[in-house]
Protein backbone atom coordinates (compact mmCIF):
# COMPACT_ATOMS: atom_id res chain seq x y z
CA UNK A 1 0.00 0.00 0.00
CA UNK A 2 1.58 3.20 -1.13
CA UNK A 3 1.38 6.40 1.05
CA UNK A 4 1.77 9.77 -1.15
CA UNK A 5 4.57 12.32 0.83
CA UNK A 6 3.91 15.45 2.27
CA UNK A 7 4.93 18.11 0.53
CA UNK A 8 8.00 19.88 1.38
CA UNK A 9 8.20 23.44 2.49
CA UNK A 10 8.12 26.22 0.09
CA UNK A 11 12.13 27.22 1.11
CA UNK A 12 12.99 23.67 -0.59
CA UNK A 13 10.41 23.85 -3.43
CA UNK A 14 12.21 26.98 -4.68
CA UNK A 15 15.31 26.11 -6.20
CA UNK A 16 18.30 28.28 -5.56
CA UNK A 17 18.74 30.71 -8.54
CA UNK A 18 15.27 31.41 -7.91
CA UNK A 19 15.80 32.47 -4.19
CA UNK A 20 19.10 34.18 -5.61
CA UNK A 21 17.15 36.18 -7.74
CA UNK A 22 14.37 37.00 -5.38
CA UNK A 23 16.74 38.20 -2.83
CA UNK A 24 18.51 40.91 -5.62
CA UNK A 25 15.30 42.23 -7.23
CA UNK A 26 14.41 42.82 -3.38
CA UNK A 27 17.70 44.39 -2.32
CA UNK A 28 17.70 47.28 -5.38
CA UNK A 29 14.05 47.66 -4.34
CA UNK A 30 15.05 48.41 -1.13
CA UNK A 31 18.12 50.50 -2.12
CA UNK A 32 16.00 52.89 -4.46
CA UNK A 33 13.16 53.52 -1.99
CA UNK A 34 16.00 54.56 0.84
CA UNK A 35 16.60 57.47 -1.91
CA UNK A 36 13.31 59.00 -1.07
CA UNK A 37 11.76 60.40 1.83
CA UNK A 38 9.46 57.71 3.48
CA UNK A 39 6.63 59.06 5.82
CA UNK A 40 7.82 60.05 9.20
CA UNK A 41 11.61 60.65 7.78
CA UNK A 42 13.24 64.08 7.46
CA UNK A 43 15.24 63.16 5.21
CA UNK A 44 15.94 60.08 2.77
CA UNK A 45 18.20 57.14 4.67
CA UNK A 46 20.50 57.88 1.76
CA UNK A 47 21.26 60.82 -1.04
CA UNK A 48 21.33 59.55 -3.99
CA UNK A 49 23.90 59.82 -6.91
CA UNK A 50 24.03 61.61 -9.55
CA UNK A 51 24.80 58.34 -11.68
CA UNK A 52 21.60 56.62 -10.19
CA UNK A 53 19.15 58.93 -12.71
CA UNK A 54 21.10 58.85 -15.90
CA UNK A 55 21.63 57.02 -18.81
CA UNK A 56 25.36 55.12 -17.70
CA UNK A 57 24.14 54.56 -14.00
CA UNK A 58 20.64 52.90 -15.52
CA UNK A 59 23.17 51.13 -17.81
CA UNK A 60 25.06 49.83 -15.02
CA UNK A 61 21.43 48.86 -13.13
CA UNK A 62 20.67 46.67 -16.05
CA UNK A 63 24.12 45.31 -16.52
CA UNK A 64 24.46 44.41 -12.74
CA UNK A 65 20.32 43.10 -12.74
CA UNK A 66 21.83 40.93 -15.70
CA UNK A 67 24.84 40.02 -14.39
CA UNK A 68 22.86 38.69 -11.15
CA UNK A 69 19.88 36.71 -12.97
CA UNK A 70 22.52 34.82 -14.69
CA UNK A 71 24.44 33.96 -11.39
CA UNK A 72 20.76 32.32 -10.27
CA UNK A 73 20.77 29.88 -13.74
CA UNK A 74 24.51 28.97 -12.76
CA UNK A 75 24.53 28.46 -9.13
CA UNK A 76 24.25 24.56 -8.70
CA UNK A 77 26.11 24.03 -12.16
CA UNK A 78 28.84 26.47 -11.59
CA UNK A 79 29.03 27.68 -8.12
CA UNK A 80 32.01 29.65 -8.08
CA UNK A 81 31.34 31.21 -11.29
CA UNK A 82 28.01 32.20 -9.73
CA UNK A 83 29.14 33.79 -6.89
CA UNK A 84 31.68 35.59 -9.39
CA UNK A 85 28.85 37.29 -11.07
CA UNK A 86 27.32 37.91 -8.34
CA UNK A 87 30.06 40.06 -6.97
CA UNK A 88 30.39 41.85 -9.56
CA UNK A 89 26.76 42.43 -9.88
CA UNK A 90 27.30 44.01 -6.48
CA UNK A 91 30.10 46.75 -7.37
CA UNK A 92 28.39 47.19 -10.87
CA UNK A 93 25.39 48.35 -8.40
CA UNK A 94 27.39 49.92 -5.96
CA UNK A 95 28.89 52.32 -8.80
CA UNK A 96 25.76 54.46 -8.97
CA UNK A 97 25.39 54.91 -5.79
CA UNK A 98 28.58 57.13 -4.80
CA UNK A 99 29.30 55.41 -1.51
CA UNK A 100 31.95 54.31 0.36
CA UNK A 101 31.71 50.69 0.70
CA UNK A 102 29.77 47.62 -0.79
CA UNK A 103 26.50 48.13 1.49
CA UNK A 104 24.59 45.85 2.72
CA UNK A 105 21.48 45.85 0.47
CA UNK A 106 23.99 45.23 -2.65
CA UNK A 107 26.17 42.25 -1.20
CA UNK A 108 22.78 40.70 -0.04
CA UNK A 109 22.37 38.47 -2.91
CA UNK A 110 26.11 37.51 -2.33
CA UNK A 111 25.41 36.49 1.05
CA UNK A 112 22.27 34.31 -0.24
CA UNK A 113 24.82 32.29 -2.81
CA UNK A 114 27.46 32.05 -1.29
CA UNK A 115 24.88 30.19 1.65
CA UNK A 116 23.40 27.54 -1.03
CA UNK A 117 27.13 27.12 -2.05
CA UNK A 118 28.34 26.15 1.73
CA UNK A 119 25.04 24.05 2.18
CA UNK A 120 25.17 22.01 -1.15
CA UNK A 121 28.86 21.66 -2.21
CA UNK A 122 31.86 20.07 -0.82
CA UNK A 123 34.11 22.09 1.71
CA UNK A 124 37.10 22.79 -0.54
CA UNK A 125 34.28 24.71 -2.79
CA UNK A 126 32.36 26.11 0.00
CA UNK A 127 35.98 27.77 1.34
CA UNK A 128 37.01 28.76 -2.16
CA UNK A 129 33.85 30.48 -2.14
CA UNK A 130 33.78 31.93 1.28
CA UNK A 131 37.51 33.60 0.59
CA UNK A 132 36.37 35.19 -2.59
CA UNK A 133 33.36 36.87 -1.06
CA UNK A 134 35.42 38.25 1.90
CA UNK A 135 38.62 38.84 -0.50
CA UNK A 136 36.10 41.06 -2.72
CA UNK A 137 35.61 43.20 0.59
CA UNK A 138 39.27 43.68 1.61
CA UNK A 139 40.15 44.51 -2.19
CA UNK A 140 37.67 46.86 -2.74
CA UNK A 141 38.26 48.96 0.45
CA UNK A 142 41.86 48.97 -0.16
CA UNK A 143 41.74 50.46 -3.89
CA UNK A 144 39.39 53.22 -2.52
CA UNK A 145 42.08 53.53 -0.04
CA UNK A 146 45.00 53.75 -2.23
CA UNK A 147 43.07 56.20 -4.63
CA UNK A 148 42.22 58.08 -1.91
CA UNK A 149 38.96 57.85 -1.73
CA UNK A 150 36.24 57.97 1.17
CA UNK A 151 35.77 54.31 3.02
CA UNK A 152 32.75 52.78 5.31
CA UNK A 153 35.74 50.54 7.30
CA UNK A 154 33.11 50.00 9.91
CA UNK A 155 29.75 49.34 7.57
CA UNK A 156 32.30 47.21 5.64
CA UNK A 157 33.30 45.11 8.58
CA UNK A 158 29.56 44.72 9.84
CA UNK A 159 28.90 43.35 5.96
CA UNK A 160 32.08 40.62 6.31
CA UNK A 161 30.48 39.52 9.70
CA UNK A 162 27.04 38.74 8.29
CA UNK A 163 29.01 37.39 5.04
CA UNK A 164 30.46 34.75 7.11
CA UNK A 165 28.00 33.86 9.42
CA UNK A 166 25.74 33.28 6.39
CA UNK A 167 28.79 30.90 4.99
CA UNK A 168 28.46 28.92 8.84
CA UNK A 169 24.81 28.55 7.96
CA UNK A 170 25.05 26.90 5.24
CA UNK A 171 27.86 24.87 6.10
CA UNK A 172 25.75 23.80 9.13
CA UNK A 173 23.12 22.53 7.01
CA UNK A 174 25.49 20.63 4.64
CA UNK A 175 27.01 19.06 7.90
CA UNK A 176 23.50 18.53 8.90
CA UNK A 177 22.14 16.67 6.10
CA UNK A 178 25.23 14.70 5.75
CA UNK A 179 25.16 13.43 8.97
CA UNK A 180 21.41 12.26 8.38
CA UNK A 181 22.46 10.31 5.15
CA UNK A 182 24.93 8.65 7.05
CA UNK A 183 22.48 7.86 9.58
CA UNK A 184 20.21 6.77 7.51
CA UNK A 185 22.61 4.80 5.46
CA UNK A 186 23.67 2.94 9.03
CA UNK A 187 19.57 2.45 9.88
CA UNK A 188 19.68 0.70 6.44
CA UNK A 189 22.82 -1.63 6.76
CA UNK A 190 21.25 -2.61 10.67
CA UNK A 191 17.93 -2.90 9.50
CA UNK A 192 19.87 -5.56 6.49
CA UNK A 193 21.89 -7.06 9.09
CA UNK A 194 18.69 -7.97 11.25
CA UNK A 195 16.96 -9.39 8.62
CA UNK A 196 19.64 -11.67 7.01
CA UNK A 197 19.94 -13.08 10.87
CA UNK A 198 16.33 -13.34 10.96
CA UNK A 199 16.17 -15.34 7.77
CA UNK A 200 19.15 -17.49 8.98
CA UNK A 201 17.17 -18.11 12.39
CA UNK A 202 14.02 -19.08 10.22
CA UNK A 203 16.33 -20.60 8.23
CA UNK A 204 17.68 -23.04 11.19
CA UNK A 205 14.98 -23.64 13.22
CA UNK A 206 12.90 -24.78 10.37
CA UNK A 207 15.45 -27.34 8.88
CA UNK A 208 17.27 -28.00 11.56
CA UNK A 209 14.41 -30.19 13.55
CA UNK A 210 13.46 -31.84 10.53
CA UNK A 211 16.83 -33.37 9.26
CA UNK A 212 17.76 -34.34 12.94
CA UNK A 213 14.54 -36.13 12.61
CA UNK A 214 15.22 -37.71 9.37
CA UNK A 215 18.66 -38.78 10.11
CA UNK A 216 17.06 -40.70 13.15
CA UNK A 217 14.37 -42.21 11.50
CA UNK A 218 17.06 -43.13 8.61
CA UNK A 219 19.58 -44.78 10.73
CA UNK A 220 16.44 -46.60 12.64
CA UNK A 221 15.33 -47.71 9.16
CA UNK A 222 19.25 -49.26 8.24
CA UNK A 223 18.99 -51.05 11.41
CA UNK A 224 15.98 -53.26 10.77
CA UNK A 225 16.06 -52.95 7.29
CA UNK A 226 16.84 -57.11 7.08
CA UNK A 227 14.66 -58.12 9.87
CA UNK A 228 11.84 -56.14 10.18
CA UNK A 229 11.28 -54.72 6.78
CA UNK A 230 7.66 -53.18 7.31
CA UNK A 231 9.16 -51.18 10.54
CA UNK A 232 11.50 -49.56 8.03
CA UNK A 233 9.40 -48.94 5.30
CA UNK A 234 7.45 -47.08 7.71
CA UNK A 235 10.55 -45.22 9.38
CA UNK A 236 11.07 -44.66 5.48
CA UNK A 237 7.62 -43.08 4.96
CA UNK A 238 8.04 -41.09 8.30
CA UNK A 239 11.31 -39.46 6.69
CA UNK A 240 9.21 -38.83 3.20
CA UNK A 241 6.49 -37.00 5.28
CA UNK A 242 9.23 -34.85 7.07
CA UNK A 243 11.29 -33.92 4.25
CA UNK A 244 7.76 -32.94 2.20
CA UNK A 245 6.93 -31.11 5.41
CA UNK A 246 10.29 -29.13 4.90
CA UNK A 247 10.38 -27.90 1.82
CA UNK A 248 6.63 -27.15 1.89
CA UNK A 249 8.05 -24.41 4.88
CA UNK A 250 10.82 -23.35 2.97
CA UNK A 251 8.32 -23.08 0.27
CA UNK A 252 6.56 -20.62 1.94
CA UNK A 253 9.44 -18.12 3.94
CA UNK A 254 10.70 -17.94 0.36
CA UNK A 255 7.24 -16.78 -0.97
CA UNK A 256 6.91 -14.53 2.11
CA UNK A 257 10.59 -12.97 1.76
CA UNK A 258 9.57 -12.40 -2.41
CA UNK A 259 6.27 -11.02 -1.72
CA UNK A 260 7.89 -8.43 0.66
CA UNK A 261 10.69 -7.64 -1.59
CA UNK A 262 7.95 -6.75 -4.38
CA UNK A 263 6.44 -4.48 -2.06
CA UNK A 264 3.27 -7.03 -1.03
CA UNK A 265 2.19 -7.90 2.65
CA UNK A 266 3.83 -10.93 3.21
CA UNK A 267 1.92 -13.92 4.71
CA UNK A 268 2.91 -15.07 8.50
CA UNK A 269 4.52 -18.65 8.32
CA UNK A 270 1.84 -20.74 10.34
CA UNK A 271 3.94 -21.88 13.61
CA UNK A 272 3.15 -21.14 16.72
CA UNK A 273 2.73 -22.80 20.23
CA UNK A 274 -0.50 -24.23 19.05
CA UNK A 275 1.63 -26.84 16.54
CA UNK A 276 4.29 -28.08 19.92
CA UNK A 277 1.91 -31.51 19.58
CA UNK A 278 2.42 -31.59 16.32
CA UNK A 279 6.09 -31.42 16.64
CA UNK A 280 5.92 -33.54 20.17
CA UNK A 281 4.03 -36.20 17.70
CA UNK A 282 6.79 -36.15 15.41
CA UNK A 283 10.09 -36.48 17.51
CA UNK A 284 8.27 -39.46 19.66
CA UNK A 285 7.87 -40.84 16.48
CA UNK A 286 10.99 -41.09 15.53
CA UNK A 287 12.66 -42.39 18.77
CA UNK A 288 12.23 -39.25 21.62
CA UNK A 289 9.51 -39.08 23.84
CA UNK A 290 8.19 -35.36 24.29
CA UNK A 291 6.17 -34.98 27.12
CA UNK A 292 3.95 -31.58 26.81
CA UNK A 293 2.37 -30.00 29.75
CA UNK A 294 1.17 -26.72 30.13
CA UNK A 295 0.59 -24.37 33.38
CA UNK A 296 -1.83 -21.84 33.13
CA UNK A 297 -4.58 -20.28 31.05
CA UNK A 298 -3.34 -21.09 27.26
CA UNK A 299 -4.52 -17.84 25.41
CA UNK A 300 -3.84 -16.25 21.94
CA UNK A 301 -0.48 -14.43 21.78
CA UNK A 302 1.10 -11.79 19.79
CA UNK A 303 2.29 -13.49 16.33
CA UNK A 304 6.14 -12.52 17.12
CA UNK A 305 5.86 -13.72 20.86
CA UNK A 306 4.32 -17.19 19.43
CA UNK A 307 6.71 -17.67 17.16
CA UNK A 308 9.71 -17.33 18.80
CA UNK A 309 8.06 -19.52 21.92
CA UNK A 310 7.57 -22.24 19.36
CA UNK A 311 11.29 -22.23 18.10
CA UNK A 312 12.73 -22.09 21.22
CA UNK A 313 11.09 -25.29 21.40
CA UNK A 314 11.51 -26.66 18.57
CA UNK A 315 15.47 -26.09 18.28
CA UNK A 316 15.57 -26.95 22.04
CA UNK A 317 14.43 -30.59 21.10
CA UNK A 318 16.19 -30.43 18.28
CA UNK A 319 19.24 -30.35 20.26
CA UNK A 320 17.66 -33.01 22.76
CA UNK A 321 17.31 -35.56 19.78
CA UNK A 322 20.77 -34.68 18.24
CA UNK A 323 23.09 -34.53 21.17
CA UNK A 324 21.62 -35.70 24.62
CA UNK A 325 21.50 -39.24 23.74
CA UNK A 326 18.20 -39.45 25.73
CA UNK A 327 15.17 -41.28 24.87
CA UNK A 328 12.64 -38.41 26.16
CA UNK A 329 12.45 -35.02 26.93
CA UNK A 330 9.99 -32.69 28.80
CA UNK A 331 8.21 -29.58 27.57
CA UNK A 332 6.75 -27.03 30.18
CA UNK A 333 5.11 -24.13 28.77
CA UNK A 334 3.45 -21.94 31.75
CA UNK A 335 1.18 -18.86 31.03
CA UNK A 336 1.68 -16.47 33.69
CA UNK A 337 -0.47 -12.87 33.93
CA UNK A 338 2.49 -11.05 32.54
CA UNK A 339 5.14 -13.16 30.87
CA UNK A 340 4.76 -16.31 29.12
CA UNK A 341 7.58 -19.31 30.42
CA UNK A 342 9.33 -22.02 28.62
CA UNK A 343 11.06 -24.95 30.00
CA UNK A 344 12.80 -27.94 28.41
CA UNK A 345 14.84 -30.35 30.22
CA UNK A 346 15.88 -33.82 29.43
CA UNK A 347 18.41 -36.81 31.06
CA UNK A 348 20.24 -36.89 28.66
CA UNK A 349 24.47 -37.28 28.70
CA UNK A 350 24.99 -35.17 26.06
CA UNK A 351 28.10 -32.67 25.61
CA UNK A 352 25.60 -29.80 25.65
CA UNK A 353 26.75 -26.60 27.56
CA UNK A 354 26.20 -23.19 28.73
CA UNK A 355 28.87 -21.24 26.38
CA UNK A 356 27.83 -23.86 23.19
CA UNK A 357 29.09 -21.59 20.07
CA UNK A 358 26.47 -23.17 17.97
CA UNK A 359 23.54 -21.46 16.23
CA UNK A 360 21.17 -22.95 18.08
CA UNK A 361 21.89 -21.21 21.40
CA UNK A 362 22.85 -18.32 19.28
CA UNK A 363 19.65 -18.13 17.80
CA UNK A 364 17.71 -19.03 20.92
CA UNK A 365 19.47 -15.87 22.89
CA UNK A 366 18.59 -13.48 20.30
CA UNK A 367 15.24 -13.98 19.95
CA UNK A 368 14.67 -14.09 23.46
CA UNK A 369 17.21 -10.49 23.53
CA UNK A 370 14.52 -9.25 20.71
CA UNK A 371 11.67 -9.36 22.92
CA UNK A 372 13.27 -8.46 25.92
CA UNK A 373 13.30 -11.58 27.97
CA UNK A 374 15.50 -13.59 29.62
CA UNK A 375 17.24 -16.71 28.88
CA UNK A 376 19.38 -19.16 30.29
CA UNK A 377 20.89 -22.31 29.10
CA UNK A 378 23.05 -25.15 31.17
CA UNK A 379 23.40 -28.58 32.48
CA UNK A 380 20.95 -29.66 35.17
CA UNK A 381 22.90 -30.69 38.59
CA UNK A 382 21.27 -33.90 38.40
CA UNK A 383 22.38 -34.61 34.99
CA UNK A 384 20.74 -33.88 31.68
CA UNK A 385 20.16 -30.15 30.24
CA UNK A 386 17.96 -27.42 30.99
CA UNK A 387 17.04 -24.83 28.43
CA UNK A 388 14.54 -22.06 30.06
CA UNK A 389 13.04 -18.86 28.44
CA UNK A 390 10.92 -16.20 29.91
CA UNK A 391 9.16 -13.67 27.68
CA UNK A 392 6.84 -10.69 29.05
CA UNK A 393 3.40 -10.21 27.32
CA UNK A 394 2.20 -6.75 26.12
CA UNK A 395 -0.51 -5.45 27.93
CA UNK A 396 -3.01 -6.81 25.35
CA UNK A 397 -2.10 -9.70 25.40
CA UNK A 398 -2.78 -10.38 29.77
Amino acid sequence: MSTVPPPQPLVRRVPPGVWTALVWCASTLFTLLTTFRLPGEVQPGQWPAAQLYRWDGLTCLAVSTALALQAGRLLLRRPLLALALTVLAAIAETVTLGVGQLPMAQYLTVMVALYFIAATHPRRIALTALAMAIGTLIVYLAVRLLRGWSVGTSAELAVALVTVIAWLLGNSAHRTRAHAAQLSAEHAARAVTAERLRIAREMHDTVAHSIGIIALQAGAASRVATTRPDAALAAMRAVENEGRETLAGLRRMLVALRAADEGEVPQAVPAGLEDVDRLAATTTAAGVRVEVRRLGEARQLPPDIDLSAFRIVQESVTNVVRHAGTRQCHVTLRYGDDELALEITDEGSGRGSATDTGFGLAGMRERVALLHGEFTAAPRPEGGFRVAARLPLPAAAR
